[in-house]
């Protein structure tokens, strides 16, 4: 099954793009976040933010709730 990037709800700061984007490269949101801020003062902020609104409007949200539904528990649970 091949991995697909994802919108996460659970940890949004905005529109969960960034929080999405780190589970799918497995690194912390944090750190894609502060990349994503640096970029966008490197590029006038106008092109991130336009890339952003596309992300957020073009990427699903994972349905987190159905599968704590189908496993018990969490994909991230430690159990």
């Amino acid at each position: 099954m091949s991995k697909q990037i994802y919108r996460l709800q659970s940890s949004k700061m905005i529109g969960g793009v960034c929080a999405g984007l780190a589970d799918y490269l497995d690194i912390d949101a944090t750190l894609i976040r502060l990349l994503f801020v640096a970029v966008g003062m490197l590029t006038a902020f106008f092109p991130m933010f336009l890339f952003y609104i596309i992300a957020w409007a073009i990427m699903p949200v994972k349905d987190e709730v159905g599968e704590i539904r189908k496993t018990g528990k969490p994909k991230n649970s430690k159990d």
